[in-house]
């Protein structure tokens, strides 16, 4: 037969009217009709045991802690008045505080940036230095040619090697004089036996002064100026021993280009002008990095 557990104010009851084995029996009967053992009733009580010696310990810290929060409280409000008759405004003060602080960022901010711009600086200046080094070991190897009388320069930020077009050439006409085949071998040869000058690339530009160039095979400028740069890049390319000698360079590192009387290098004005840009130069081309004013590093 199943015995229903009486509610908790009856048990108290219980508890209350009946005293020693009375109370032992009742609570014997109470667990055995709600279906629990004397062991397990007694783990149970022992359980609420300890919950409620932890909420009173919880209790405890908490109006410990209470109370100390109340006495820093009244300390804070206490030193705000004495601030107060002192003439500190405690509100502006906590803003400029604040504020103060905030600065203190952007400064540590600022200071950061400043350093990330000094390393930069001084990479690129080392950039710099190793181009500057680069550019003058190959202008040092060209200066064989300044000494045969070609002028070798920086223009449109392109090391340039400036070869007369008198020289190369008849007036309108495209075929190599015999000079002219000595100069451009002597060109190849000291690119050719380099091998830093050997690996770059060169472009073959032709020029013409601004006088018009009527009727021909070439018809125009254009066409006088691109047929004297290809001229100038085959023989360039053709082997040393060939029956009009070569300079014996690799096909694959130079390009041929005409401009015509575009890009003057002085006026056209007098013989003299003319002559100046009536020319065939050799660029190098400049690799990638080397894209900076290289006038500044002369």
């Amino acid at each position: 037969m199943t015995v229903d557990c009486p509610r908790r104010v009856s048990t108290r009851s219980a508890f209350q009217r009946r005293l020693g084995v009375a109370l032992l029996g009742a609570a014997s009967v109470a667990s055995v009709g709600c279906g629990y053992s004397e062991d397990e009733w007694q783990a149970q009580l022992a359980k609420y045991s300890q919950l409620d010696a932890q909420h009173k310990r919880d209790s405890a810290e908490l109006a410990e802690t209470k109370a100390t929060l109340e006495t820093a409280q009244g300390k804070v409000a206490q030193l705000s008045q004495q601030l107060e008759k002192m003439g500190v405004n405690v509100d502006e003060l906590s803003r400029k505080l604040a504020e103060e602080g905030t600065e203190k960022e952007r400064l540590s901010a600022d200071v950061n940036e400043l350093k990330r711009a000094v390393s930069e600086y001084q990479a690129r200046a080392a950039q710099l230095e190793r181009i500057r080094s680069r550019f003058g070991v190959l202008r040092g190897k060209l200066q064989k040619l300044t000494k045969m009388g070609l002028k070798v320069a920086v223009r449109h930020n392109r090391m340039v090697i400036s070869l007369p077009g008198d020289v190369l050439f008849s007036s309108g006409k495209d075929t190599l004089r015999e000079g002219g085949k000595e100069v451009l071998m002597a060109v190849a040869e000291v690119i050719r036996n380099d091998q830093q000058l050997s690996e770059r690339f060169f472009q073959v530009a032709g020029h013409t002064d601004a006088q018009p160039l009527s009727g021909g095979p070439f018809k125009d400028n254009w066409g006088l100026s691109a047929m004297r740069a290809r001229t100038v890049l085959v023989f360039l390319i053709s082997p040393v021993n060939a029956r009009d000698g070569g300079g014996g360079l690799d096909p694959k590192k130079l390009h041929a280009a005409g401009y015509g009387d575009t890009d003057p290098v002085a006026g056209n004005d007098t013989p003299q002008e003319r002559e100046h840009n009536r020319r065939v130069e050799l660029v190098l081309m400049p690799n990638i990095e080397e894209m900076l004013d290289l006038k500044s590093l002369i």
